[in-house]
């Protein structure tokens, strides 16, 4: 017999989920500036949650979040950065012992090899620097959109929106920036999201 259709979690008609929240009405612009002055009072210097020293540090910690929280990977950094803070001794470390420092986060194995495949690249393409150019960022293993926009906007103060689940559904649940795809969102919050006018930056995790 065919199987029968899972039924709905209960609210999920209501909310949505995380990859298709239910997108509220674009809020009116003057609702949005009262929101957004709203948070920047609550928030007044935000910065991200992640511990790093340099821009080399906080991509490797960008990296290594992906699908795991702050908090475990600050846990897994220090003795990390430790033992290999730039890119040629992260290199000279290698996937195995750049593994054994990050098995408590998830999906370790991949995020080793990334880790050690762009500091490889940096060193090669870059001199060892991390790049400040967008193309150059996201041509490294395990970089995407998001993590290149908050690496542009932590370490290079550019004007930049990352999103992620969760910035993904308040712009569409609350209608701030609803957008069906997370480059929506994003392009609907850097329109409407005025950078602070003493650093240009803005919230990016």
């Amino acid at each position: 017999m065919p199987r029968k259709p899972e039924a709905a979690r209960p609210g999920a008609a209501l909310h949505g989920t995380a990859r298709q929240p239910r997108r509220a009405r674009r809020m009116p612009a003057a609702q949005a500036a009262a929101f957004i002055r709203a948070l920047a009072e609550a928030n007044p210097v935000p910065r991200t949650e992640l511990d790093y020293h340099d821009p080399f540090t906080l991509l490797v910690a960008v990296v290594l979040s992906a699908q795991a929280t702050d908090a475990a990977v600050n846990r897994c950094t220090p003795g990390l950065f430790a033992a290999a803070p730039d890119p040629a001794a992260m290199v000279a470390l290698g996937e195995a012992r750049v593994a054994g420092h990050i098995r408590r986060i998830g999906l370790w194995q991949a995020k080793a090899r990334n880790v050690v495949a762009l500091s490889r690249l940096l060193l090669e393409r870059h001199g060892g620097q991390v790049p400040g150019e967008r193309e150059a960022l996201e041509a490294l293993p395990g970089v995407g959109r998001k993590t290149a926009n908050v690496v542009l906007n932590v370490a290079f103060g550019q004007d930049t929106m990352a999103v992620d689940t969760h910035i993904f559904r308040i712009g569409n649940r609350t209608g701030l920036a609803p957008g069906r795809t997370p480059r929506e969102v994003e392009d609907g919050l850097v329109e409407r999201c005025p950078a602070p006018p003493c650093c240009g930056t803005r919230i990016t995790g």
